[in-house]
């Protein structure tokens, strides 16, 4: 049998228990014959791929070809990893294509527990890397070298290869490049203008604004004490009374200058597009076009074209039901090839109501529908629409109306992978009340959107809306199970009446029914503080309930309290801001940073900026356009967020075909992509053995393989194109 490991690309890892030993007494090597001293015993390879010691090392001959790196391999079972010990992998290699260096289980699931991927050199090196073991679990573990995927053949050879146990940890420490830290991206001429120095000192410094040689504006700072968040000592600078406008500015404080910068009225013209061009790349069910892409076309994914099994006659996962569904289309989600309503359901609501209230601008996305007299962001919106219809349950068939969870591969599949190459068996899984609702608010949403454009698909999309709400009416506490996540995340959700108040609200926007109105107003979320520490994701979906009925114009009775709390959200959110050093809307109890933290900073200027909407206030406009700062370079860590914004950005996010760090042939994610962020419970392996300990901003890290903190996400990119669609538009001052 061939042996490999493949990446349980989501298994949430628990930590070592506060009474696991973080490294042993004594340090003990687990491999045996590491330098292949005249035998390969105990040492595997994939046939017919034999090692060959003729040169000194352990080489194989890799075929061209070959189109997974487990194709070509060579390993060493039984050893006994040990949970929460600190781990030493050292070894030779050399060659001139990527080895994939994994330890893990050696039989199904192949779950990984280290991986890291090596640039070989024709001359060879030494590689050499330390990490914790997480929960292990049944079966044996194995270190393991893949070498597939090359286009060309190569040899690949090895050597002196040791896993020692007991180690020390490695430290980590992030190059934060210089302490003054600002938006690397731009700022707008007549714009808040604001940047963060680190710094011991506690009296003020004077900072200089340069272009080039020239001085052009100059002052104090104002320290600001330690910073919670990051743990720095750090001094706030303010040079919005300069309203120049250039390239190749830098602000220079304490005796260190800043990266460069912009300063112009189309900072954001371009971010606000790039934002939403993600989406097109993110289609499944489509070829993606070179023209419209270039560097990011490939084959239509899941279309039933082997080694694909598909997306156009899916069955349920065994047990769920005995009928099929063509769910071909929608958006991969995230970093796998999942499509899951819920999350699709925030993301589209995002969307289009950048679109209802103003906050996007026509342009074109460069997508295949641009000219067909519907604005792109719909013809975007609409692809994933088109998918979330087609979960519905049919009529005639046991919970018709109800709409299922989601669709994914019946495993995890492991990184890189193509979308077309996905070998994996597609299952539908059960539906839920929360899928449902999802339907039902963004198909009443598309209702009213849609209408002046494509008359059926309104019509079509307000019956499937008015459908899934009765259906989740009769149904109201099918929850998605917290243990289906195997081959897919579980999106589980317990409390579903944010959803009800939601999906009524829509409802009630678009038809004006007092069926729907009563329920609003019944529901206990329409008199609650919905505004948290993060507003809104997709299992938190009153606050999007609260903007429309805030910001659609209808005849609900108490309308203008419903606006007042939106003010008084915003406000809170000011408020954080501006007690933040770094100017961040955002603080979670016990500084415990969220999942996503990035769009929670995002979705809180949402709601900022949607104050600015209903009211006018200058103060919301300049909060809105402030907390981009933090997205864009201006935190602890000093990188901008999004792929290709800055001088240091983020380009490394978790993804299976946006995986150039790991797979040279592949791209990085596209310009434009926002990766996940902060994350203070680090949830995946590679996190935790670099990060832990970390405190809040410092919990990040730029690695393919930290899905915890650095995955890509299409809610994510939603919040991105909403805020900077939002400032793009201030440009006027």
């Amino acid at each position: 049998m061939i042996r490999h490991l493949l990446l349980a690309a989501a298994l949430v890892v628990a930590p070592a228990s506060p009474s696991t030993p973080a490294f042993l007494a004594a340090e003990s090597e687990l491999v045996v014959n590491g330098a292949f001293d005249g035998t390969v015993a105990p040492w595997y390879s994939s046939p017919p791929n034999a090692i060959d010691l003729s040169s000194g090392h352990a080489c194989l001959a890799a075929p061209g070809g070959t189109a997974n790196r487990w194709d070509v391999s060579i390993g060493q079972s039984g050893l006994g990893l040990v949970e929460g010990t600190w781990y030493r992998l050292r070894f030779f290699a050399s060659g001139t294509y990527v080895a994939r260096a994994m330890v893990g289980q050696s039989a199904s699931p192949y779950t990984t527990y280290f991986e890291e991927n090596a640039l070989l050199t024709e001359g060879g090196g030494t590689f050499e890397y330390t990490f914790r073991a997480p929960r292990i679990l049944d079966g044996d573990s194995q270190v393991a070298f893949q070498v597939g995927g090359s286009p060309e053949p190569w040899r690949f050879c090895l050597d002196d290869v040791s896993l020692v146990a007991g180690v020390p940890p490695a430290p980590y420490a992030p190059d934060t490049g210089p302490p003054v830290r600002v938006n690397q991206a731009g700022y707008l001429p007549y714009g808040p203008k604001n940047a963060t120095l680190v710094t011991e000192s506690t009296t003020p410094a004077t900072w200089e604004l340069r272009r080039g040689r020239a001085i052009v504006a100059n002052g104090r700072t104002k320290p600001r004490g330690v910073d919670v968040s990051s743990g720095q000592n750090v001094h706030s600078i303010d040079f919005s009374r300069f309203q120049g406008r250039g390239i190749g500015f830098t602000l220079t404080a304490g005796g260190f200058t800043s990266r460069p910068f912009t300063i112009d009225p189309s900072a954001y013209d371009r971010l606000s597009t790039d934002a939403l061009k993600l989406y097109y790349t993110q289609r499944s069910g489509v070829e993606i076009r070179s023209d419209l892409r270039p560097g990011y076309a490939r084959p239509a994914g899941h279309v039933d074209v082997p080694p694909n099994q598909g997306d156009g006659n899916v069955p349920c996962q065994p047990g769920v039901c005995d009928y099929r569904l063509d769910v071909t289309g929608g958006w991969y989600d995230a970093g796998d090839h999942g499509k899951y309503v819920v999350n699709g359901g925030i993301s589209a609501w995002q969307l289009m109501n950048q679109y209802e209230t103003g906050a996007s601008r026509a342009r074109s996305l460069a997508i295949p529908e641009s000219g067909d007299g519907v604005p792109d962001l719909l013809d975007e919106v609409r692809w994933e629409l088109d998918f979330m219809l087609a979960m519905q349950v049919p009529a005639g068939q046991p919970l018709a109306g109800m709409v299922h969870h989601k669709i994914h591969d019946r495993n995890w599949t492991g990184l890189p992978l193509w979308p077309h190459l996905d070998p994996e068996l597609r299952e539908l899984h059960p539906v839920s009340t929360a899928a449902t609702l999802n339907l039902a608010a963004t198909a009443a949403q598309a209702a009213r959107l849609y209408g002046r454009f494509d008359r059926p698909f309104a019509a079509r999309s307000l019956a499937a809306a008015r459908t899934a709400f009765a259906a989740a009416v009769a149904n109201p506490d099918r929850l998605a199970s917290d243990q289906d996540g195997v081959g897919g995340g579980t999106y589980s959700d317990a409390q579903v009446g944010d959803e009800f108040y939601w999906a009524a609200a829509e409802l009630y926007l678009t038809t004006g029914e007092q069926q729907y109105a009563d329920r609003v107003l019944a529901s206990p979320y329409h008199t609650a503080d919905v505004f948290g520490p993060g507003a809104f994701d997709w299992g938190n979906t009153a606050a999007a309930a609260r903007l429309d009925l805030a910001q659609v114009p209808s005849r609900l009775p108490g309308r203008a309290r419903v606006v007042r709390s939106v003010v008084q959200g915003a406000d809170k959110y000011v408020a954080t801001q501006k007690a933040h050093p770094y100017a961040v809307p955002y603080a979670p109890p016990n500084n415990s940073w969220d999942w996503g933290s990035n769009s929670l900073v995002l979705n809180n200027l949402v709601v900022i900026g949607s104050a600015y909407h209903l009211t006018g206030r200058p103060a919301y406009r300049d909060a809105t356009i402030e907390g981009m700062d933090y997205i864009l370079g201006r935190n602890a860590l000093n990188i901008s967020y999004v792929t290709g914004y800055g001088q240091v950005n983020a380009h490394n996010q978790h993804s299976r075909w946006y995986a150039h760090s790991i797979e040279p042939t592949m791209p990085n994610p596209p310009v434009g992509t926002l990766a996940g962020g902060p994350n203070s419970s680090l949830q995946d392996p590679y996190a935790q053995s670099k990060l832990t300990g970390c405190v809040a901003q410092f919990c990040y890290i730029d690695h393919i393989q930290s899905w915890s903190t650095n995955e890509l996400t299409i809610n994510w990119n939603a919040s991105l194109s909403w805020v900077s669609a939002f400032v793009a538009a201030q440009n006027g001052g």
